[in-house]
């Protein structure tokens, strides 16, 4: 079984998002089944509502899951299993208080060492604090595993010490929790970030002290920077999958995007059934990539270009295809729905013929040319069917010509005095004169 394990204590990061998608394409390619599982065991960090949020995202972006858990609803059974550990002394009861273990972790900071729990002090505070945690022994010999992107990763014992594995409110650790909800639910391989590297000879050391003997694969994804070159923090907009979503790019487009990242594919544009059939975990670049936006705009306007007009007019909230005709045409200058809507909103809102364009005052022609289009449009003129014709007959009953003529005519068409050709935009704008040629007031 494959598994995404997201916690609902923020936003969901386009590197979480990664994860899933690669572990919803191994599962896949292995047939095997895909698990959600949300880690909630940071019950102070929770967020209410976050869990269905991110199960909102997954099922947009098509990663359907065939089994869905709760990490909380686990606790008795991580709880039985510490106390198992305790009995066959592979883990203890720890009484030291937060104030004497922080005083050894300033006092290896000022003596320039690493901070090790030293299992000698378990028993200092056990007349003073009636609330112990419980902490696993630490790793007797060195702990190793292959990461199919890093290669061979190996720890020496020092570095794994003992670890608390349940905490003074009987709550289970994450390392603890995550370590037994792997073998409670038959995982067989793990895609996640390079920042759980630390994590996983931890959770090794659990399950060997459990008997556990089946190989778990790993595969741990650089982390993605930011433009400017540092890793994406929550800070950076475009890190959150919510914002991408919001400013109009397509879960098929970000989806290609992320699988594209410092990986080969035998296509540039592609869709997740397709990378279903090539994808190799092994083909991921070790080094850390940088998101690059500008290639994500590239990406999105491809899949926009792939979309027919009927189904980018409901992607416009509306039924209607010349809408979705007249989207398409935009796509030569837009790359993301939001930049499309905003040159169907321009065309369809009420004209400012006062306002400046390009630093210059086209009201006096654009007051002549409305009327003259005004009247066209309620003598139900022929003209009003073909470009050519509409120019001609404008031009001969305004007397307008030049700029005087061409920018106010694309400013009360489109609301702009620059963009397409007009003579390609209206086939379609002529469906919606009435709706197209008004004034602001």
């Amino acid at each position: 079984m494959l598994r995404f394990a997201p916690s609902p204590t923020g936003d969901m990061h386009i590197g979480n998002l990664r994860a899933a998608i690669f572990n919803y394409i191994i599962a896949k390619q292995t047939n095997q089944p895909f698990l959600i599982r949300i880690e909630d065991t940071d019950t102070a960090r929770n967020i209410e509502g976050k869990d269905k949020e991110i199960l909102s995202l997954l099922n947009l972006f098509g990663l359907l899951w065939d089994k869905l858990v709760y990490q909380s609803h686990n606790f008795s059974h991580h709880q039985k299993i510490a106390q198992y550990l305790i009995a066959k002394d592979k883990a203890f009861y720890c009484y030291c208080t937060k104030e004497f273990l922080e005083q050894k972790r300033e006092e290896a900071k000022a003596q320039k060492r690493a901070f090790r729990y030293d299992e000698s002090w378990a028993e200092i505070h056990k007349d003073s604090n009636p609330k112990p945690v419980v902490r696993l022994r630490g790793a007797r010999e060195e702990i190793g595993f292959v990461d199919e992107i890093k290669g061979e990763i190996s720890f020496n014992p020092n570095e794994i010490d003992s670890f608390v594995i349940l905490k003074d409110d009987g709550i289970p650790t994450y390392n603890f929790a995550c370590a037994i909800d792997d073998m409670l639910y038959d995982i067989s391989f793990i895609v996640r970030g390079e920042d759980h590297v630390s994590n996983t000879p931890r959770q090794i050391l659990v399950r060997k002290y459990l008997d556990y003997t089946k190989d778990i694969g790993y595969a741990h994804l650089p982390i993605i920077l930011g433009e400017s070159g540092s890793k994406m923090s929550k800070r950076d907009n475009a890190s959150s999958v919510s914002w991408l979503l919001e400013q109009g790019f397509l879960p098929q487009a970000i989806i290609n995007y992320l699988i594209a990242m410092g990986n080969k594919t035998p296509t540039e544009i592609f869709k997740l059934q397709d990378a279903i059939e090539w994808f190799d975990i092994k083909h991921i670049a070790k080094s850390p990539v940088k998101f690059d936006i500008k290639k994500l705009r590239f990406i999105n306007r491809e899949h926009l270009k792939m979309l027919n007009e009927s189904e980018l007019a409901l992607l416009l909230n509306t039924k209607d295809a010349s809408v979705g005709g007249l989207a398409k045409l935009y796509l030569q200058e837009a790359s993301t729905l939001n930049e499309i809507r905003d040159k169907i909103d321009s065309i369809f809102a009420p004209k400012d013929i006062y306002a400046l364009y390009e630093e210059q005052d086209f009201s006096e022609p654009c007051e002549i040319l409305y009327k003259a289009f005004v009247a066209l449009m309620a003598e139900h003129s022929p003209a009003l069917r073909e470009y050519g014709a509409l120019k001609t007959e404008l031009m001969t009953r305004t007397g307008l010509k030049g700029k005087n003529f061409f920018k106010p005519l694309r400013i009360l068409l489109t609301g702009t005095s620059h963009g397409l050709e007009l003579n390609d935009l209206y086939p379609f704008l002529q469906l919606f004169l009435t709706d197209i040629v008004r004034l602001k007031s």
